[in-house]
């Protein structure tokens, strides 16, 4: 595989590993479970998916067929929409544990604010989750500032992360702002713009200089903002190629070449996504 990266060189975010792996669309069950055992063996300890994926069954064989043990990795799923009425979000997150063939997960998001969510119902079952032992942290995911502020003061259980849409072209920024005044830790899916950031010529350019991969470059500089990365990848080449953005240092020039990009090209932008509201 990968020359073995330090600790020091995997840092984490209050327990939570920086760099980890996303799974979605990743829906081959054999693919799946062969990148997640790839990338737990190439040295990741973070893996993400989601009752939407579709792949739960398969992210949980993969992780049993990993030289791992389980307390060694920090395993996300996220309930859909569909399912954040009280009594769905308890029956629905008990099948995912099954599905994974886990006994807890470490982090728990709600997927969309959308649907029949609402604070109020939705949230004291995550709370209940979590006094059953069966979730270590709550999250959210693709939450505005405002509702993430709401979550926050309705959740006796601390809101662990808020995992959001974050790569060069969508920096996020008053919505990264709103996650530090509440402690809350960001997560970005799809940081490399779904391919888009390897056509970015500042990017380009910071990546010649490195003899890095522009992947790479949009790793670390989130990662030098205090954001946790979960880029998608199903082949080795991928897996070990995000890896390596552990062993890349940008300088504050590159950094500020990158925040210089004016650029807000979202990605992912459903109907009901909350800012279309």
């Amino acid at each position: 595989m990968t020359d073995e990266i330090p600790v020091d060189r995997y840092p984490t975010a209050n327990g939570m590993p920086v760099l980890g792996l996303g799974t979605w669309q990743n829906t081959d069950p054999e693919q799946c479970a062969e990148s997640v055992q790839t990338a737990l063996e190439v040295g990741y300890r973070h893996v993400d998916t989601a009752q939407a994926y579709d792949n739960e069954e398969a992210v949980g064989d993969g992780l049993a067929a990993a030289d791992v043990d389980r307390e060694d990795v920090f395993l996300a799923t996220k309930v859909w929409n569909s399912n954040l009425a009280s009594d769905d979000v308890l029956e629905t997150a008990r099948a995912s544990l099954d599905r994974l063939g886990v006994d807890y997960v470490d982090l728990l998001y709600v997927h969309w604010p959308a649907g029949p969510y609402d604070a109020e119902e939705t949230l004291p079952a995550f709370e209940q989750l979590y006094d059953e032992g069966l979730i270590e942290r709550v999250g959210v995911s693709n939450f505005t500032p405002d509702l993430l502020e709401e979550a926050v003061d309705v959740c006796d259980v601390p809101i662990f992360a808020n995992q959001v849409e974050l790569h060069p072209l969508h920096p996020q920024e008053e919505l990264r702002e709103a996650c530090e005044r509440h402690d809350v830790e960001v997560v970005a899916y799809s940081p490399l713009a779904r391919g888009e950031v390897f056509d970015v010529p500042e990017i380009q350019e910071i990546a010649a200089k490195h003899d890095a991969s522009e992947a790479q470059v949009s790793l670390a500089w989130l990662r030098e903002k205090g954001i946790t990365a979960i880029p998608k990848a199903t082949s080795q080449a991928h897996v070990e190629d995000n890896w390596r953005s552990l062993d890349l240092e940008l300088d504050d020039e590159d950094v500020e070449m990158i925040d210089a990009i004016d650029r807000t090209d979202r990605q992912v932008d459903p109907d009901f996504g909350p800012w279309n509201r």
